[in-house]
């Protein structure tokens, strides 16, 4: 016997509440009317003193014990769960498959496997009969809407009475963790040096005004470089590993602070500023690793992951953006705590739905060291306008993230004194 049906309509939808009460008890909300009924007929019956009223209290007692009895009989099931993925990416759709085998005739119970509201609707299938040996598939989708830690499952089989009183559960297969990577767009960023291009040596073919990717020079392989940069011609003639350098004024260290103040951020259980910021980043932080350069990602209260280098940095860097929440922490102090760090030689990206007065001068301390910033401002309240003329009054380069535009349409220009556009 197998199925694979669609995810049926669940008929009723109990409140917490009275899950956690049928859960504890093993009583439905009829089983609970029923003991409500029994007891109120116990007392008019003792008050008035009815012999008819004693009946009807004794009769639902018994009805309820008999439900209780038939309900725990033990089901003969076994279930599994087709193997997914531990990572998935915000808006992939997965199809996974349900199986069950029962040792010996059972009938009327409902397979179901429990799915966060993020991931879809919770996959149940009805059973009438399953004989013995036979076997049921269930097939259903995950659809991941948002970036996120999840639990998938677990996969449970409940059964109850035939009168609806009483109700239970057993567990075939435990939750497992689903990490929902943060979406990923193509975007352009310049990683600069300093916000004044100077080097003191020009290589002898050199543009007015290069984009910093050119050809410059070749040095000692270390490890952490992208093999993608290894000369291999120069390692054929003089055995040693040379890496190519780009044109000087380009830095291969990213810094990538992102702003996870509650206060300034959009309300709601799923911010949707919060939730860009995260999708700048990402995008940011993977398109520098594909390029081989290192990245730091900073969060309010500290930082978040340690140095990255390298495209199978991803995952990591991925892995703590789809855990990283809202806090309670300034984007001041976390300013503050790169300047005491000593950020030299970094290309920093701010990425904050609002830059005040107290973090635009912090912010200027980086900015008088001659390091480029790049200011990713999330115009999602009526605030956010002073986000950009803060940072533009400031002389750091400003990105314009706004709802519904795509981040690409959002990085082709840049909005700041003397920077124009792109």
């Amino acid at each position: 016997m197998s199925a694979g049906v669609t995810n049926p309509p669940r008929t009723t939808r109990l409140g917490p509440l009275a899950e956690r009460f049928t859960r504890l008890t093993g009583l439905t909300s009829s089983g609970a009317v029923v003991v409500v009924l029994a007891a109120g007929a116990w007392l008019l019956a003792r008050v008035v003193g009815g012999r008819p009223l004693y009946i009807v209290a004794y009769t639902l007692v018994l009805l309820l014990a008999a439900s209780y009895a038939v309900g725990r009989r033990p089901l003969p099931i076994e279930g599994s769960r087709s193997e997914t993925r531990p990572r998935l990416a915000a808006g992939e759709t997965v199809t996974m498959q349900a199986r069950l085998a029962a040792r010996r005739r059972v009938s009327t119970f409902v397979l179901e496997e429990k799915l966060p509201a993020a991931l879809g609707e919770s996959a149940a299938l009805p059973v009438a009969v399953m004989d013995p040996g036979a076997e049921v598939e269930h097939d259903y989708r995950l659809t991941c809407r948002r970036r996120g830690v999840y639990e998938l499952g677990p996969l449970v089989a409940r059964w109850g009475d035939p009168f609806g009183f009483t109700r239970r559960e057993v567990v075939l297969v435990d939750p497992v963790e689903v990490l929902v990577h943060p979406g990923i767009e193509a975007v352009e960023d310049r990683p600069l040096t300093r916000l004044f291009e100077d080097p003191p040596i020009r290589p002898p073919f050199s543009r007015p005004w290069p984009n910093g990717f050119e050809f410059y020079g070749m040095r000692s392989y270390t490890p952490g470089d992208d093999v993608r940069r290894v000369v291999w011609r120069a390692y054929a003639r003089t055995g040693q590993l040379l890496v190519r350098e780009a044109e000087q004024g380009i830095t291969d260290k990213v810094t990538i602070l992102l702003d996870q103040d509650l206060q300034y951020h959009s309300r709601g259980e799923v911010s949707g500023s919060f939730e860009a910021g995260v999708k700048v980043a990402a995008s940011l932080g993977v398109r520098h690793l594909r390029d081989g350069f290192s990245v730091t990602l900073e969060g309010s209260e500290g930082r978040l992951v340690p140095v990255l280098r390298g495209g199978t940095s991803q995952l990591t860097l991925l892995d703590a953006l789809a855990r990283i929440e809202r806090v309670k922490a300034p984007l001041n102090d976390a300013i503050m705590r790169l300047v005491g760090d000593g950020l030299r030689n970094a290309h920093l990206v701010l990425v904050t739905p609002r830059l005040d007065a107290e973090a635009a001068a912090r912010l200027d301390l980086i900015l008088q060291r001659g390091i480029s910033v790049l200011v990713a401002a999330l115009l999602w309240g009526e605030e956010a306008a002073e986000t950009l003329a803060r940072a533009s009054s400031l002389g750091a380069q400003v990105i314009e993230v706004r709802p519904n535009v795509p981040l690409a349409v959002a990085f082709r220009r840049l909005v700041g004194a003397g920077m124009g556009g792109r």
